[in-house]
């Protein structure tokens, strides 16, 4: 099965210093979308990060899971010469939250498979750690044995297009109120897919190109947690089509495994 588009630390770790609970509440509302855009309140996921070329184009989002590891998406292709930027809220503008973090080393899931985004989960090792603020500060991992049903409201956030046909691209970061879509369901749409990917969306909110490797959260037990990872979806990023997410409970064993070896 081939897709259109490329959506272009241990849990213990996260607890200690309150993982998935931002210091500035977002704001939420139900026509919260990424195409068309909504702005996120600053400060409000301050999980998210921009991954950048060495020459600031911005390229995929991350999530930091602590102050040395962050998750993406395998297809963004990181490499070491490129950025991770936290604590950005506007890409045109750098203030005093805004961290510039090298890389040290990519770790891509041993099974990714370009062609069905099976496995499409990567992390980096940051050689420079983030400082936790209140605006930077990680978001939690879920158990491999968590459940997240369908119709479970989450939101993605980004930098990715708000429009396709003309492209448009914002510069602030953007956010969207979606819910999960069950594995039976996201088959109307795409024929069989890995059991390792997750859908959401198709009820007006969609992410898109640019947004690849990012965040979708839910709340469990007051904490937002990853749930996914921004990975493909429809040529026009259609808002009626789920998108789809690599399922961050099915593939957590493996980002616990990897950010073990080294400390966090």
């Amino acid at each position: 099965m081939a897709f259109f588009w490329f959506l272009s630390c241990f849990a213990l770790v996260g607890v200690a210093h309150g993982c998935g609970v931002p210091d500035i509440p977002p704001v939420l509302s139900d026509l919260a979308r990424i195409i068309n855009g909504e702005n996120a309140v600053p400060g409000s996921w301050p999980w998210q990060v921009s991954l950048q070329t060495n020459t600031g184009f911005h390229y995929c989002g991350g999530s930091l899971i602590c102050e040395n590891w962050v998750v993406t998406a395998a297809h963004c292709e990181v490499s070491t010469s490129d950025v991770v930027v936290a604590g950005v809220y506007d890409l045109k503008r750098t203030d005093k939250f805004t961290q510039f973090l090298q890389i040290e080393k990519v770790f891509t899931h041993p099974s990714y498979d370009s062609n069905t985004l099976c496995n499409d989960i990567a992390v980096i090792k940051l050689a420079t750690p983030a400082r936790f603020t209140t605006r930077v500060s990680p978001v939690c991992l879920p158990d491999a044995t968590d459940d997240f049903p369908a119709q479970t409201q989450c939101v993605t956030t980004g930098w990715g297009q708000t429009n396709v046909f003309p492209p448009k691209t914002p510069r602030k970061l953007q956010q969207g109120v979606l819910p999960l879509v069950s594995s039976n369901a996201c088959r109307n749409y795409w024929g069989d897919f890995c059991n390792k990917i997750l859908c959401a969306g198709g009820s007006g909110v969609s992410s898109c190109m640019g947004d690849s490797g990012g965040p979708l959260v839910c709340q469990k037990g007051g904490v937002w947690n990853l749930v996914g990872t921004v990975s493909g979806g429809s040529g026009d990023c259609s808002t009626s089509t789920p998108a789809l997410y690599g399922r961050v409970t099915a593939l957590v064993s493996w980002v616990r495994q990897t950010v073990g070896k080294y400390p966090c």
